[in-house]
């Protein structure tokens, strides 16, 4: 059956990754209408999600930001599609980062690096920092359940030099490649819930104390790795903005989770300046304490 379901979706899939940009938004218009008005995917999670983040938000102002984040989810989706056949020129014309020299330094040091980001903007063409990389590059993601589609997802990564790890596997990756002198870039999106019995640090997160990741900072301390964290905003519809902060090019010397509290604030900041950009579709608050 997953095949099957794979070999009905494919030709899909690609027909779409093949319109062009002015056509794909178009048909995210439509497909905005489909999943908002009529599937309303996950809209009582998202309501929910808005009222304990945006509380000093109005009633009618959290509505504005509902439906911006549907337009650019959907956005997102079919950029994610696009991803299977864009060509390197236009997704680096597409999504900028405005100061990798400060990624190419700390490249010099000879030091692995840890990426921290988030379900912010557009995640999905990060993966076009590997252009600019001399190292192995690693992207963390959770197993797709469909075979045949997870596949699919590491066949395009494999476009962009990337390797994907799934979160069992990064821990032996980081060992194998610190054992073996290999420098290697890491990317880890840390912004949503992890289970309660892993979580080993509670923050404030947009106002609310809540569980939080905490793997690649303390990953960074034990293997001394660089840390880093990505920025990206929408500059407009398919177009996107990156720079790099550096979070410590020590972590060792660094109180435990106060990298972790930092990233969370940078991130609270990119939220409050633009609510509609942030994947509300997770139930990032379903553990918190009051």
């Amino acid at each position: 059956m997953q095949y099957l379901i794979y070999l009905l979706a494919y030709p899909i899939i690609w027909l779409i990754s093949m319109l062009p940009f002015r056509l794909l938004y178009l048909f995210s218009d439509f497909v905005y209408i489909i999943v908002y008005r009529i599937i309303r995917y996950r809209k009582k999670t998202v309501r929910e999600n808005l009222i304990l983040a945006l509380p000093h938000l109005s009633d009618q102002e959290r509505l504005i930001v509902e439906k911006k984040f549907y337009h650019h989810m959907c956005d997102m989706f079919l950029e994610m599609v696009k991803t299977m056949n864009i060509s390197k020129e236009e997704i680096c014309k597409r999504f900028v980062f405005k100061n990798i020299d400060v990624y190419k330094e700390l490249e010099k040091e000879g030091k692995s690096v840890a990426i921290i980001c988030s379900h912010y903007a557009s995640y999905e063409w990060i993966i076009s920092m590997n252009y600019y990389s001399d190292f192995v590059a690693y992207g963390i993601y959770k197993q797709l359940k469909n075979p045949y589609f997870d596949k699919l997802v590491h066949k395009i990564r494999s476009r962009f030099k990337a390797k994907l790890i799934t979160t069992k596997q990064t821990i032996p990756t980081i060992i194998n490649n610190d054992k073996n002198k290999v420098l290697a870039l890491y990317g880890f999106a840390s912004d949503q819930s992890p289970r309660l019995n892993s979580a080993f640090h509670w923050a404030k997160f947009m106002g609310i104390e809540v569980p939080v990741h905490t793997g690649a900072e303390m990953l960074s301390k034990r293997y001394n790795m660089n840390l880093v964290y990505l920025n990206t905003k929408k500059v407009k519809r398919g177009h996107y903005e990156a720079t790099l902060e550096i979070l410590s090019d020590n972590p060792k010397e660094v109180p435990n989770y106060e990298l972790t509290d930092r990233f969370l604030k940078l991130l609270e900041e990119q939220i409050y300046e633009a609510p509609e950009f942030y994947l509300w579709t997770h139930k990032r608050w379903k553990y918190r304490r009051d």
